[in-house]
């Protein structure tokens, strides 16, 4: 992919992340699919910046677990760990809701998962810059 295509993901997803944010300001975002954006976002990043570094995780895309997708992701890096607890957390609000227990829940959990997925892009951004060469905006 190179530092060109992790570019053009990095502009996409930060494009996705401010419909989010937008959202968001607006009260209209439905708790559900933003957990679920939220989740194919950070897979997004992770394969995309695994792939830059020339370590592509094959068999695995956005759709797929985000716990599955970091093992990879991390593997021959642990300094990417930083990333694990981003995830988890998307992936405990995902597992709440799957199992009916919203009280579980932190207060205001979307905007919890926008502010989530926003902080892992940009780690992953500030990373892109200083590994793949990538240009501060």
């Amino acid at each position: 992919m190179g530092a060109s295509g992790l570019e053009a993901v990095m502009r996409d997803v930060d494009r996705e992340i401010h419909v989010l944010e937008d959202g968001l300001r607006e009260g209209k975002l439905p708790l559900a699919p933003t957990v679920e954006s939220s989740l194919r976002l950070v897979n997004r990043l992770m394969l995309a910046f695994a792939q830059a570094a020339d370590r592509a995780i094959p068999g695995l895309g956005e759709d797929s677990d985000p716990l599955e997708v970091f093992k990879a992701f991390v593997k021959g890096d642990p300094s990417l760990n930083a990333v694990r607890d981003n995830v988890r957390e998307l992936v405990y609000y995902r597992n709440c809701l799957a199992s009916g227990r919203e009280d579980a829940l932190p207060t205001n959990p979307v905007a919890m998962a926008v502010r989530t997925v926003r902080h892992t892009y940009l780690y992953m951004r500030t990373r892109a810059i200083k590994e793949h060469g990538l240009q501060e905006k």
